[in-house]
């Protein structure tokens, strides 16, 4: 039985099931042979509109989210809070209400408050992606992730939740402070990757085993068995406190360095959600060279989010997809 998409919203990662993510990535394969195209776009949003709201800064995502719909057909409005009604008092809730008034059907919201899209989706009839909700989720970047893993190493043919059976992803830095580590622990693990986190003990609570994750707080243990390492950057606007005692200890201790490199595995895949701190978790070469597909997450994660807005205005899967 195929699976069906029956979420008005895409609020976290942890709800999905692993037929639902791999609805997403099969709708997102077909999306990925439409921006190979000529003409990049097809009319599967004509006449929906979508609100970018973005309460936090971003590059990427905002960006990505804009062209997706764009590419789909959709009216499009990207606001930033900088000006929005926010600076003059303004509530989510009342933001929110104002903008389904205009007739929207989906509100991508991004929010320095974990929570504040499922507070807003459970307020409005229009849908709400979460594009980043402070340290809680960051759904779409962890579905794009697995995708990019999937085009490598993926097992096509195996059941939805042993895609990615047999397969050891490290992530690497600060993972207590990171929203993209908590959706990509449960999209990695629900496709039945093997999940081992690393960062120093400040930036990664023991409290992390409970999502049936490994623990290490030494990089070089990890390396050698290792098919895909992500690194995190240092989340410093979340930070209260100094958590580590300075930058350079914590390149000389968890930075991938050129002489780790050497310890990898030949064929091991570097990612990192970005921004990069070219030289912190990454050395610059390295982010540049082979092994990095920086920036074909860059790429796939168009494809991934025309997929989730595609769904959640009721398309009907890869099967749908037109010219």
């Amino acid at each position: 039985m195929s699976t069906v998409w029956k979420h008005k919203d895409l609020l976290a990662i942890r709800p999905l099931d692993p037929a639902e993510i791999g609805l997403i990535h099969d709708t997102a394969r077909a999306f990925k042979e439409v921006l190979s195209r000529s003409i990049k776009k097809v009319p599967s949003l004509r006449g929906k509109t979508v609100i970018n709201l973005f309460v936090e800064p971003s590059t990427r995502t905002r960006t990505s989210f804009e062209l997706a719909a764009k590419r789909l057909s959709a009216d499009v409005v990207s606001i930033a809070s900088e000006s929005s009604s926010f600076k003059k008092g303004e509530t989510l809730k009342d933001t929110g209400l104002n903008l389904q008034a205009m007739n929207s059907d989906i509100i991508i919201l991004r929010h320095p408050a974990a929570g504040a899209p499922q507070f807003l989706a459970e307020r409005l009839h229009a849908g709400v992606i979460n594009a980043g909700d402070g340290a809680h989720e960051h759904p779409t970047q962890a579905l794009l992730d697995t995708f990019t893993i999937l085009e490598k190493f993926g097992k096509h043919d195996a059941p939805a939740d042993q895609k990615l059976a047999g397969l050891k992803i490290a992530i690497v830095g600060d993972i207590q402070f990171s929203r993209v580590a908590r959706s990509n622990i449960w999209a990695m693990g629900k496709l039945g990757a093997e999940v081992t986190l690393v960062g120093p003990t400040t930036l990664l609570p023991q409290e992390f085993r409970r999502l049936g994750v490994k623990i290490s707080h030494r990089i070089d243990d990890v390396l050698a068995e290792a098919n895909v390492i992500m690194l995190l950057r240092i989340q410093h606007e979340r930070q209260k406190q100094q958590l580590f005692p300075s930058l350079g200890e914590y390149i000389s201790l968890f930075g991938l360095t050129h002489e780790r490199f050497k310890r990898c595995r030949p064929d091991v895949m570097i990612m990192h959600p970005g921004p990069i701190n070219r030289g912190v978790e990454i050395a610059s070469e390295l982010a540049d060279g082979l092994n990095s597909v920086i920036l074909q997450q860059v790429t796939n994660g168009l494809a991934i989010r025309m997929a989730v807005l595609y769904l959640l205005t009721g398309g009907s899967g890869p099967q749908g997809v037109k010219a």
